[in-house]
């Protein structure tokens, strides 16, 4: 009998930076895993019928993290606000850190992992406050990254 495929469900997935764990690592949402080359079209003199088109370089769309926001001082929480909250001088260089999303199955086991090599954290916005709402507070992390692989366990 030929083995039946369930595709995995999207909800189930863990996140690391750098090996980091606990509240690191829980996020509600992660979205950007998204690679696009860029096309480059050329003109052929005396050739009106079509442009030629040729592959160009590869562009990734910045990584989006969201989770309840964390109110104790994270690794993650420290290397974000040494970044983005510091004085802005550039003396040194900005630290690049690898993150790692796992999706899984229900038992924990992993179905797939993506890759983000040498990431830094671009943007931190916080929802919202809305006193007519009864909503968590919403901390979205945004990263850019060099690139983005995928890794089967």
């Amino acid at each position: 009998m030929a083995e039946i495929y369930i595709p995995p469900v999207a909800f189930f997935f863990s996140v690391s930076v750098d090996g980091g764990e606990g509240n690191d690592s829980s996020f509600k949402e992660a979205s950007g895993m998204e690679i696009e080359i860029d096309i480059e079209e050329i003109n052929e003199g005396g050739n009106n019928n079509f442009k030629h088109r040729l592959p160009g370089r590869s562009k990734y769309r910045n990584l989006v993290l969201k989770r309840g926001l964390v109110k104790n001082n994270t690794s993650l929480h420290d290397w974000i606000t040494k970044i983005l909250l510091s004085e802005a001088n550039l003396d040194e260089p900005v630290e690049k850190k690898k993150i790692l999303v796992n999706l899984k199955y229900p038992d924990g086991d992993v179905v797939m992992s993506w890759s983000f090599e040498n990431a830094f954290p671009v943007k931190w916005s916080i929802s919202n406050f809305n006193s007519q709402e009864n909503s968590l507070v919403i901390e979205t992390l945004e990263f850019a990254y060099q690139k983005f692989q995928v890794e089967n366990p």
